[in-house]
C-alpha cells in the first residue's frame, strides 16, 4: 500500500519558541513552581556545603595541624577561612592553612631564620582533663604549655600510647560530633527539600499532562471530517499518549534537573577557585573537552530521537490499521505479507533505537573517563600542594568530592538533554496538530443566544448545492429538492449516486462549495454547530456502539429514566431482546458491542437516536444489516415514532421506502427523478429500473 501518511514535521534542536509554549501551561501552577524552586535552592545548597563540611571536620578534628611562627611575622600571613590564633610560650600557633597563601621563597626563608616552625604540631586544649594532659607532658619535654593550651609535635603524637594520645585528643570528638550533626541536620534538609521538589515536580507534570491531553482531545474532536479523515489513528493516538508524556516529563525530570544541574556545576566549580584557585584551573582545565564532546552528542541526540519518534509512530499507525482490519487479512489470506511488512517497520524501529542507545554508550562512559581524569590530575596537582603546604588534607578530600559532584550533573545533562530533544519532538507535533484549524467555520450572521432557535420545524431546502470531497470531483451537481416539516422523503439511486454525501451535509459534516442548504429558511452554517447535531440526527451505515452497558449506549450521556428508555427501545422493538439479555439494560457490551448481533446492534443504534428526540431523522442505508422480519417490525416502529417528524430515509431496499410521500432518485450525483412511487413507477425511468432488477433478484 502507498505510504499516504508518513509526512513529519522536521524538529529542531532546542526550538525557544516550542520551550515558551511548552512553560505557558505553568501558568495555573506557579505556586507549586515556586515551592519546587525553594527546595531545590535548599537541595542546591545543601549538597554544596557537604563537601565544605566534611572538609572542615577533616582539618578541624582529624588532622589538626598547627605551625608556631613568630609572633613578628603573624600579621604577614594570609587570611584563611580558620584564622584561630594560639599563643603557647614564644611562638603563635595558626592552622596550616593560613601557610597556603605565601611563596615556598618566603617560607624557606622564614623557617631559615627560624620564625616559622619546620613541622607541624597538634594544639590542644588543658580545659578538660588537665591532670592528664600535665601528666603527660612531664614525660615529654616536646610538648610546650601555657596556661589553657598545649602544643605537642605531630610526629610526637603519633608515637604516643593509644591512652595518652586519646586524652590529648580528647576535645577532637566533641568537635567532630559537631561537624557530624551538623551534616546530619543538612543531609536531613536536603532529602526533605528533594522530596518536596520531587513531589511538586510530579504534580504539575502530572496536572499539565492531564490540561495538555483534555485540550487536544477537545481540539481534535472538533476538526472536520475532512481532515481527521486524512489522520491516521494511531498518530492521534500517539499525540494524545506518548508526545504528551514526554511533555510532561520535561516538567517531572528535564526542567528542574536543568537548573539544578547547572547550579551544581556552577557552585561546584566556584568552592573548588575558592578552596584554591590553582586546583581549581587544574581541574577547569577539562571542561573544554567535555563542552565539545557535549556539543556533538547533542546533534548525534537530536537526529537519533527525532528517527525514533518518527518510527515509533509509524509502528503504531501500522498496528492500528491493521488489527482494526485484521478479518480483511484473514479473508484475504495475507497474514504473511502483513507480517513482513510490519516486521520491515519494526527492524527500522530497532534501529532508530539502537542509535538512540549508542548515544547513552559512547558519551556516558566518555564522561565517566573525563570525571576519574580529572580526579586523577586533581590528586596528583593536590598531592604537590599538600607537600608544599598549600593545601591541607581535607581541601584535597574536598576537592575529590566536588569532582564527582561536578562531573555527576554532565552525565545526567546528557541524558535530560536527550529527553529535551524528544520534548522538543513532542512539542512540535502536539503544536502543529493543535494550530491546525479545519473546523467547519460559521457563516455569519452567526446565530447566538437568543437568535438561536431552541426548536425547528424540520423544513429542508436544498437550493442548487455542488459538492466535492477532493478539488472539483463532484459528488453532487446542481441539486435542488425540499422537505416539508413531517414529511417523509427517502432518496435512492445507484451506489455512488450521492446519497450518503446528502445525508452528511444535512449533519454538517461537510459544507457545501457551490449552493446552499436552509433549515427552516436559515442557512445550515449559521446555526451553532452542536445545536443543528442536536436537531439532526443521522443513523450511519456502520453502527459503531462503545463499551459500556445498553443502558449507557442508548442514553450517550443523556439523563434518561427508565422509562423514556424503555419507550425508545419499544418503537424501534428492541425491549424484547433487551429485556432477555442477562442484566437488561444493565448488560455491558464489548468493544463494537461484538456480544451482539449485527441486526441487534442496528436497533440499538435506532433506539439511540430515538432517545435524543431531535427534529430530523436521517436513516442511512439504516435497515441494510437487518433480516426482513425484523425490518418489517423496526418500519412499523419508525412510523409511529417519526409522524409529525422530517425524516429523511436513505435506502437500497425499494420495498421499505414504498410508502414515502416523497421519493428523490439520484444518478450520477445529480437528481434524476422526484414522486411517489406508484409516480415513479408509471414514468419508468430509473427507479423503475431499479425496482425491477430488485423485484428480479427476489424472484
Amino acid at each position: 500500500m502507498a505510504e499516504f501518511f508518513d509526512a513529519e514535521p522536521v524538529t529542531k534542536g532546542y526550538d525557544a519558541q516550542i520551550a515558551r509554549r511548552i512553560m505557558s501551561y505553568l501558568k495555573p501552577y506557579k505556586l507549586f513552581a515556586w515551592i519546587a524552586l525553594l527546595a531545590l535552592a535548599v537541595s542546591t545548597a545543601g549538597e554544596l556545603l557537604t563537601p565544605t563540611i566534611i572538609q572542615r571536620a577533616v582539618d578541624n578534628a582529624l588532622v589538626r595541624e598547627w605551625y608556631g611562627v613568630d609572633p613578628s611575622i603573624v600579621n604577614s600571613l594570609p587570611k584563611a577561612y580558620d584564622s584561630t590564633e594560639v599563643a603557647i610560650g614564644a611562638r603563635v600557633y595558626v592552622r596550616s592553612s593560613r601557610l597556603s597563601g605565601i611563596t615556598d621563597k618566603a617560607r624557606k626563608r622564614w623557617t631559615a631564620q627560624g620564625l616559622l616552625d619546620q613541622e607541624p604540631s597538634y594544639v590542644f586544649s588543658l580545659n578538660t582533663q588537665r591532670e592528664k594532659k600535665l601528666s603527660i607532658s612531664k614525660s615529654y619535654p616536646q610538648i610546650i604549655l601555657s596556661d589553657d593550651w598545649g602544643a605537642i609535635p605531630s610526629r610526637l603524637l603519633s608515637s604516643l600510647p593509644s591512652d595518652d594520645a586519646a586524652a590529648i585528643r580528647g576535645g577532637d570528638n566533641v568537635i567532630l560530633g559537631r561537624y557530624a550533626l551538623f551534616l546530619l541536620l543538612i543531609l536531613v534538609a536536603v532529602l526533605l527539600a528533594t522530596f518536596t521538589m520531587t513531589w511538586f515536580t510530579n504534580q504539575i507534570g502530572t496536572l499539565i499532562m492531564k490540561d495538555m491531553r483534555l485540550q487536544l482531545y477537545q481540539h481534535v474532536m472538533e476538526q472536520s471530517l475532512a481532515y481527521l479523515s486524512r489522520q491516521p489513528v494511531g498518530r492521534l493516538v500517539t499525540r494524545l499518549t506518548s508526545d504528551i508524556e514526554v511533555i510532561s516529563q520535561f516538567f517531572t525530570d528535564v526542567l528542574s534537573a536543568f537548573i539544578k544541574d547547572a547550579t551544581i556545576m556552577v557552585g561546584a566549580l566556584g568552592v573548588l577557585f575558592v578552596l584554591n584557585w590553582k586546583l581549581g584551573l587544574v581541574v577547569s582545565a577539562t571542561v573544554p573537552i567535555i563542552l565539545i564532546a557535549s556539543s556533538i552528542a547533542r546533534v548525534k541526540a537530536r537526529d537519533a530521537f527525532r528517527n525514533q519518534r518518527y518510527w515509533t509512530s509509524k509502528v503504531n499507525s501500522f498496528l492500528s490499521e491493521h488489527i482494526s482490519g485484521i478479518d480483511v487479512v484473514k479473508y484475504f489470506v495475507q497474514e504473511k505479507r502483513v507480517a513482513e511488512d510490519f516486521g520491515r517497520h519494526n527492524h527500522q524501529l530497532l534501529k532508530a533505537n539502537i542509535a538512540e542507545m549508542y548515544v547513552y554508550a559512547t558519551f556516558r562512559p566518555f564522561v565517566d573517563f573525563m570525571s576519574t581524569l580529572t580526579t586523577a590530575l586533581a590528586v596528583v596537582a593536590g598531592a604537590v600542594l599538600f607537600l608544599n603546604m598549600e593545601i591541607s588534607v581535607g581541601t584535597l578530600i574536598a576537592f575529590i568530592n566536588l569532582i564527582a559532584m561536578f562531573y555527576s550533573p554532565i552525565k545526567d545533562l546528557s541524558e535530560k538533554y536527550i529527553l529535551l530533544q524528544s520534548a522538543m519532538a513532542s512539542g512540535e507535533r502536539v503544536f502543529g496538530l493543535l494550530d491546525i484549524d479545519e473546523r467547519l467555520p460559521d457563516q455569519l450572521p452567526r446565530l447566538t443566544g437568543k437568535d438561536a432557535p431552541t426548536v425547528i420545524r424540520g423544513h429542508i431546502e436544498l437550493s442548487n448545492v455542488w459538492f466535492a470531497y477532493k478539488n472539483e470531483e463532484w459528488v453532487l451537481k446542481d441539486i435542488s429538492f425540499v422537505v416539508n416539516p413531517g414529511e417523509k422523503v427517502a432518496i435512492v439511486g445507484y451506489t455512488g449516486a450521492g446519497k450518503s454525501t446528502v445525508a452528511n451535509l444535512l449533519a454538517r459534516f461537510w459544507d457545501v462549495q457551490k449552493g446552499s442548504i436552509r433549515i427552516d429558511g436559515i442557512p445550515i452554517g449559521q446555526y451553532p454547530l452542536k445545536r443543528i447535531r442536536r436537531f439532526i440526527q443521522p443513523v450511519p451505515q456502520d453502527v459503531f456502539l462503545f463499551q459500556g452497558t445498553v443502558r449507557e449506549n442508548i442514553a450517550l450521556g443523556l439523563e434518561l429514566s427508565q422509562e423514556k428508555l424503555e419507550e425508545a427501545a419499544k418503537a424501534v422493538y428492541a425491549h424484547e431482546f433487551i429485556s432477555a439479555l442477562p442484566q437488561g439494560y444493565d448488560t455491558p457490551l464489548s468493544e463494537g458491542g461484538l456480544n451482539l448481533s449485527l441486526g441487534q446492534r442496528q436497533l440499538i443504534s435506532f433506539a439511540r437516536v430515538l432517545a435524543h428526540e431531535p427534529s430530523i431523522i436521517i436513516l442511512d442505508e439504516a435497515t441494510s444489516s437487518i433480516d426482513t422480519e425484523t425490518e418489517k417490525l423496526l418500519q412499523k416502529g419508525i412510523e409511529g415514532l417519526l409522524r409529525g417528524h422530517t425524516s429523511i430515509v436513505i435506502a437500497h431496499r425499494l420495498s421499505t421506502i414504498r410508502d414515502a410521500d416523497r421519493i428523490i432518485v439520484l444518478g450520477q450525483g445529480r437528481l434524476v427523478e422526484s414522486g411517489t412511487h406508484d409516480e415513479l413507477i408509471a414514468r419508468r425511468g430509473l427507479y423503475w429500473n431499479l425496482y425491477r432488477l430488485q423485484n428480479k433478484d427476489m424472484e
